[in-house]
Order: C-alpha cells, then sequence, then structure tokens
C-alpha cells in the first residue's frame, strides 16, 4: 500500500494504548484487510495481514 493510499484509512487506537507511551498500536480496517501501525510513529510504513490471519491472532491472544 502506497504512503498516499495509507492516509486515506480510517485509524484505531488500541484501547490498551495508553497516553504514557510504550506500546502503542493503531488498525485500520477495510473489506480484505486490516492494516497495523505504530502510533508513536505514524509516518512509518504500515504492515497489513488478510482478516481471517487478523481473526486467528485476536482469537490466540484472547485465548492467553
Amino acid at each position: 500500500m502506497s504512503a498516499e493510499s495509507s492516509r486515506l484509512l480510517v485509524w484505531h487506537k488500541s484501547s490498551y494504548s495508553g497516553n504514557e507511551g510504550g506500546e502503542c498500536v493503531e488498525v485500520a480496517l477495510t473489506v480484505e484487510s486490516v492494516h497495523i501501525r505504530d502510533s508513536k510513529d505514524v509516518h512509518q510504513p504500515s504492515f497489513s495481514v488478510h482478516t481471517e490471519g487478523w481473526a486467528a491472532f485476536v482469537a490466540f491472544a484472547a485465548a492467553g
């Protein structure tokens, strides 16, 4: 995804990310993919995964 296309995404900061710094993640959803970026450095490239891969990751993380 180009940097210009990435700017058109609607980014959402993780509810677990505080304002104190540390690990901060933002995601942007499309029909087929989830884009992930570091909210502390939004000008760096993001990466994306297919929605099925993201769902598997979230289920794994929730299971502990």
